[in-house]
């Protein structure tokens, strides 16, 4: 029976072969190798991955889906909300320390996706994501333009990224209404020492208020801990580079 696409699943599925084609190339998989797959959906990636890899393990929440998957011998299927699920227990059950990650993820919790495997960021190899553009765009933003802000601080921190291939709606069944992309992420070898619970309170405080300069937002944050370093707070957010977050989250900590 055709798969009719949930709204609240936030499901549009990946249609268009010769994308699907520049994505898997863009991923390339090697067989052997550890890899889950978030949201497969009706298994537009899925397929073309699992040649290649030999094995793959999925994540799946839409029941229907989950119970068509498992009937692929060479997929490892997790029926699964992913903002639950513990990738690192995950990678051990693939017989692996590290794994890669890939999906078209739901744009609806897309940036919370993104944040829980910033948890698991020490069992992941490299991340290959299909989101929507303008989030990508924020992700990989620089300082001192308008898409710059604590997504941006936040993932710059851990990884290393790249918006490696453009994808229109029309790509999709149904199209979203809004253009996509696929973005690389590459967790950095040797991420800057810092706690990243204080580190994401304190990118959220300067954030706050972004046309205001830090000296009325993150100024009135640092008294309060008491805070007696050095830190220009006469900028804009925007206008720190990460490596000054960075720093003055370790500072803090002294």
């Amino acid at each position: 029976m055709k798969h009719i696409p949930r709204k609240r699943f936030g499901q549009h599925f990946l249609a268009d072969q010769g994308i699907i084609d520049a994505i898997v190339r863009a991923i390339d998989p090697k067989p052997g190798q550890a890899m889950v797959e978030i949201g497969p959906g009706l298994g537009a990636m899925t397929q073309p991955l699992v040649e290649r890899l030999g094995r793959l393990a999925v994540v799946e929440l839409d029941r229907d889906l989950a119970a068509r998957l498992r009937g692929h011998a060479q997929l490892v299927v997790t029926e699964a909300d992913v903002l639950k699920v513990d990738f690192a227990q995950l990678a051990q059950s693939l017989g692996a320390l590290k794994t890669r990650v890939v999906g078209n993820l739901p744009y609806n919790i897309s940036t919370p996706i993104l944040f829980h495997l910033l948890g698991f960021v020490d069992s992941i190899e490299d991340q290959h994501f299909m989101l929507q553009k303008e989030v990508i765009d924020r992700m990989v933003a620089r300082p001192a333009t308008s898409d710059y802000g604590r997504l941006s601080v936040m993932l710059q921190w851990r990884y290393e990224m790249e918006d490696v291939l453009f994808v229109p709606p029309e790509s999709f069944d149904p199209p979203p209404r809004v253009d996509s992309a696929v973005v690389r992420m590459v967790p950095r070898a040797e991420p800057a020492p810092v706690d990243e619970k204080l580190l994401s309170e304190l990118v959220q405080v300067a954030f706050s208020q972004r046309r205001k300069i830090l000296r009325h937002t993150l100024g009135k944050w640092l008294e309060q801990r008491n805070f007696s370093g050095e830190c220009d707070l006469q900028r804009r957010a925007e206008e720190v580079p990460v490596a000054e977050y960075l720093a003055l989250a370790a500072a803090i900590r002294q």
